[in-house]
């Protein structure tokens, strides 16, 4: 009986995980087919990607005295490379549309890659400006939205009232644009990630619990700056495994 019960439930996770792989083909299939209708150049990049890669196999191949063993190689190389040049101007161009809408640094941050702690809205105004507060290795790092002149003012509350709980945990803000001064959106995780390491995971734990207790203040931002951007992120998630 316990021999039949696990070959059911040996078949139904294979049932399950063929389901989940044509899912994820699925999406990329859709995103390719949306990311070609705007993207003109998609198709001539992933193809001379793909040539070049695959023809510079074979050409050290041919050098070797061994082109037909590195053609395979070389083929599925230049295949990693027109998916990562697919997966790149994806992003590029989800990201374009998301730039400058309420809620886009928001969307930006749920998508990042690593071990981040992120708390959306920490603070905000009905104008739809917002602080998100992000815990790593860093330390603190509060991410701003919206108008300068009033996330200045939030960004300065926020810094303070965690102050008092942190000591001298660092601090960093980050205001989200395209001025002087500020990150673009497309970067933002880029900028993150350069910023010096200064805690141990068990250090981020106790500042998590820390923090905790301090609620969030204001209006809560929209989850996404668009429904594009919601299909997006997990064609990205699906990318990146890849």
């Amino acid at each position: 009986m316990a021999e039949k019960l696990d070959k059911e439930a040996a078949k139904q996770a294979k049932k399950e995980k063929r389901a989940a792989s044509k899912a994820r083909r699925g999406q990329i299939f859709q995103a390719f087919k949306m990311q070609r209708k705007e993207d003109k150049a998609l198709i001539p990049w992933m193809l001379g990607s793909f040539l070049v890669v695959a023809g510079v196999a074979f050409g050290i191949g041919w050098l070797l005295g061994i082109p037909w063993l590195l053609l395979p190689i070389g083929i599925m190389l230049g295949l990693l490379a027109a998916v990562i040049i697919f997966g790149r101007r994806v992003q590029k161009n989800v990201f374009s549309k998301a730039e400058g809408q309420p809620g886009a640094a928001a969307w930006a941050l749920d998508n990042l890659r690593g071990r981040w702690r992120v708390t959306q809205t920490v603070a905000a105004t009905t104008q739809l400006d917002a602080v998100h507060r992000v815990l790593g290795g860093p330390g603190v790092i509060l991410v701003a939205e919206g108008a300068p002149h009033r996330v200045k003012n939030l960004l300065a509350q926020e810094k303070k009232r965690i102050s008092r709980l942190v000591g001298e945990t660092p601090i960093y803000d980050i205001t989200v644009g395209n001025d002087e001064g500020q990150v673009p959106l497309r970067k933002l995780q880029n900028y993150m990630m350069k910023l010096p390491r200064n805690l141990k995971p068990r250090q981020i734990d106790a500042l998590e619990a820390k923090l905790a207790a301090l609620g969030n203040r204001g209006a809560a931002l929209p989850k996404g700056p668009m429904p594009q951007g919601a299909k997006m992120r997990n064609v990205q998630r699906t990318i990146r495994r890849r």
